[in-house]
């Protein structure tokens, strides 16, 4: 008999680690959270605490080295991936990683042959896949709804920058790789390959971000085969909001998918109409969030293909990372020379 649930440890108790630990622990009953970890004990041992995880550690490899751990979720910053999935992948555990895969091309294809060599199950983390309306989109252009897609337009826009530390591309990446991996995954799945890409950006509201050699604003132009072409904008002041919004235009018609009123109100008075905003990430992908995790805990438990797997990680990757080279060098950059040598 199979079992009814999976035991997994969660390695990341920070802002997006803490979304995590609360589905694990009461949302998804194919999943039991037994361990979290954090470098951080406060916030391991606090985590623990406010949603009954019975382990709790200082060490990422004590999580990892526990038997009961099945199957480990990988929520810490961006650099940590690669040694963590590789520690994982030498003790047979199942992993799900959060994007990006890495923030180097060549480790990230050194995660994928640890990976492939010890034939562990393998999930990548790009929630948007599973929003309903990013979900039905590629169902709907699968189907030929809007017959072939021509022209990709996509903008993710925070309503504030975040911390120095984080945004610091030692740790992150920087703006393109990090914030923009989301918009070339879609790219991929909802379009197909990317030939090339020019970025243009700039620091251009807050001058801390570029104390580290980050930015706060891009544009990527992107050239997919046979002459389509997208376009992707990247802001971390979009003030009044946080706007995540995509449109595929096809031969037939189009899709937009996206909201930016949270609430389903309209305020109306003399010469004003109003209503809110989406807060920021966790509100408007919280059921999305939930629904991978979930998905992660089924195809273990089914023994089910990844949907979104490392090599998904490994091709975002290679087009953010040659969106970064362009922006450095000034110039187009062939998405197939990004090599990771």
């Amino acid at each position: 008999m199979k079992p009814a649930q999976i035991q997994v440890g969660l390695l990341g108790a920070g802002r997006l680690g803490k979304v995590y630990a609360r589905d694990l622990a009461g949302l998804i009953p194919e999943a039991r959270l037994v361990a979290v970890a954090d470098t951080d004990s406060q916030a391991a041992r606090q985590t623990a605490h406010a949603y009954g995880i019975p382990q709790w550690h200082s060490d990422p490899m004590g999580l990892l080295d526990d038997p009961q751990v099945e199957a480990v979720v990988i929520v810490t910053p961006t650099s940590t991936h690669a040694e963590l999935v590789q520690a994982a992948a030498q003790r047979g555990k199942a992993v799900f990683c959060e994007k990006p895969l890495s923030i180097s091309l060549q480790t990230a294809l050194q995660m994928k042959q640890a990976v492939e060599e010890s034939g562990i199950f393998f999930q990548m983390g790009f929630m948007r896949r599973f929003d309903p309306g990013y979900a039905a989109a590629h169902r709907r252009i699968q189907e030929g709804a809007i017959g072939r897609p021509v022209l990709f337009k996509s903008s993710s826009r925070d309503p504030y920058r975040p911390s120095v530390e984080y945004a610091d591309p030692l740790h992150s990446g920087g703006m393109i790789l990090d914030m923009g991996i989301h918009d070339f995954d879609l790219a991929l799945w909802l379009m197909g390959p990317v030939e090339s890409v020019n970025s243009r950006g700039g620091c251009l509201v807050y001058p801390e971000l570029g104390e580290v050699g980050d930015i706060d604003n891009a544009v990527v132009t992107l050239a997919f085969s046979e002459g389509r072409l997208g376009v992707i904008d990247l802001s971390r002041k979009g003030v009044y909001g946080y706007d995540i919004f995509t449109e595929v235009l096809g031969a037939e018609g189009a899709l937009r998918i996206g909201y930016l009123r949270q609430t389903p109100l309209l305020e109306l008075s003399e010469n004003r109409v109003a209503h809110d905003t989406v807060p920021y990430f966790p509100e408007r992908f919280r059921d999305s969030y939930t629904f991978q995790l979930q998905d992660f805990a089924r195809n273990l438990l089914e023994e089910k293909d990844p949907p979104i797997t490392v090599h998904d990680g490994v091709e975002a990757l290679r087009v953010a990372v040659a969106a970064t080279l362009s922006l450095k060098r000034g110039e187009p950059v062939e998405v197939a020379s990004v090599t990771g040598a």
